[in-house]
């Protein structure tokens, strides 16, 4: 059984609060790519993960959120049940387009779907396993209040489909301590119309990661590009496209070096 693990995007994300918990009060729009990674599973009598992809390097089998994700599902519905899982790694790592979530919430899909369980235990251990994995869980654009757990439909019907190019120059970035650098000030709320926000920890990421101003500026530039704004805590960074054409010519002119992805909105 083969399960997606779409890339996730922020179009937007405002940082209204900072927890006495550490965490941050935030609104965002959640968005969903048609490409990302894959995690397949085979019955089996123990849990067992392999990576592969371009991204596996660097990656534990044990301390992943794939596993922690399976080890909660077989907990939380009593299964005596294992599997041989797969993670084909596609995204790059600590990116900010969602990948260890969305891998976590196919995992959670996949066997509810292998195992028979009761789907009613997805949402807890999701919520339990990260803030955006219960938006990953369902894939579907979405406004994430809270913690970004707090889902409500997000009309993106006027972007289905849209062509998006995802650029990242090969540089992971700290979600944890971008969050941290975050000063306090509260920048207002999110307004309906998510190209008239912003991206609140952008700022951050560009002053410690030049580079994703390099990016921003070349997505910019591009014929055709409509919006382009860094992805949750960077440094990977998106452009919607009026065509599929112009985003292609887009990616085919992509530095050397950088990482790029040619997709589109589900």
């Amino acid at each position: 059984m083969r399960e997606p693990a779409p890339a996730k995007l922020n179009l937007a994300l405002h940082v209204r609060k900072r927890r006495e918990d550490g965490y941050h009060e935030i609104e965002t729009i959640f968005a969903f790519c048609i490409d990302g990674d894959w995690i397949e599973a085979e019955e089996a009598d123990d849990l067992s993960l392999t990576i592969k992809g371009p991204f596996a390097d660097g990656l534990d089998v044990d301390d992943n959120l794939v596993m922690q994700a399976a080890r909660a599902l077989r907990e939380a519905s009593g299964k005596k049940k294992g599997a041989a899982l797969t993670l084909d790694k596609r995204l790059p790592i600590a990116s900010g387009i969602g990948g260890g979530s969305a891998d976590a919430a196919a995992t959670l899909r996949l066997l509810t779907s292998l195992w028979g369980t009761d789907t009613a235990h997805i949402s807890q251990i999701a919520t339990a396993l990260g803030a955006d994995v219960l938006a990953c869980v369902f894939s579907l654009p979405a406004k994430g209040d809270g913690v970004g757990d707090t889902l409500s439909p997000y009309d993106l019907s006027e972007y289905s489909g849209a062509p998006v190019l995802l650029v990242n120059p090969g540089i992971g970035v700290s979600t944890a301590d971008i969050f941290r650098a975050w000063d306090g000030t509260d920048g207002g709320p999110l307004p309906d119309d998510w190209r008239e926000g912003r991206n609140d920890l952008e700022p951050i990421a560009r002053a410690r990661t030049p580079e994703i101003g390099e990016v921003l500026r070349w997505l910019d530039e591009r014929v055709g590009c409509q919006h382009a704004r860094m992805s949750g805590s960077g440094a990977t960074c998106f452009a919607v496209f009026e065509t599929h054409e112009q985003r292609d010519a887009a990616a085919t002119l992509c530095p050397e070096g950088w990482w790029h992805l040619a997709t589109e909105l589900r």
